[in-house]
């Protein structure tokens, strides 16, 4: 059955060019619907989702009480500028896990469902009019493995020239 929200674990099983054992986003092609109901085909870009904590706190301002997992996220960091990395970012997460970085999460209205109001403080407008989006970034899984709470995340950067992040 389908959630939103997605329960914390003691652990969760990252399959290489598929996503998270067991997350109804796992697969090779698109499982999110919007993607799906345009083109079914289309290669899954969003098998791994990664929120930065500190989120949580800015909503916590806003009013919003929000905890790990309740946006959907996989994987919740602490100390990562996860929407600051390039594309082609690799994520090297546990002992053998890695995820590469594709893009923005586009956040959708089901944010509205779950907390009304939620969807204008993780996406907003900068000064210049551009969309920012703060509800995390998606990856693809290159290299499989276990990964717990509490294990170390590192990022390794791309060669040059960095492509920003963009919605996937």
């Amino acid at each position: 059955m389908y959630s939103f929200t997605k329960p914390n674990r003691d652990s969760i099983t990252l399959l290489a060019g598929l996503g998270v054992q067991g997350d109804v986003h796992a697969g090779v092609t698109v499982k999110h619907r919007s993607r799906v109901a345009q083109d079914p085909t289309q290669p899954n870009l969003r098998q791994v989702h990664f929120i930065h904590q500190e989120l949580f706190g800015e909503l916590r301002e806003a009013g919003f009480e929000v905890a790990p997992g309740d946006l959907g996220e996989n994987v919740t960091t602490s100390g990562i500028d996860l929407l600051a990395l390039p594309v082609g970012t690799l994520l090297r997460l546990g002992e053998e896990a890695v995820v590469e970085v594709t893009g923005l999460r586009n956040p959708c209205l089901q944010i509205d469902i779950f907390r009304d109001g939620l969807l204008k403080q993780v996406v907003g407008r900068a000064d210049d009019g551009t969309v920012v989006r703060k509800a995390g970034i998606m990856g693809i899984v290159v290299t499989g493995g276990t990964v717990r709470p509490g294990d170390e995340i590192h990022a390794e950067l791309p060669a040059e020239p960095h492509r920003p992040l963009e919605r996937v």
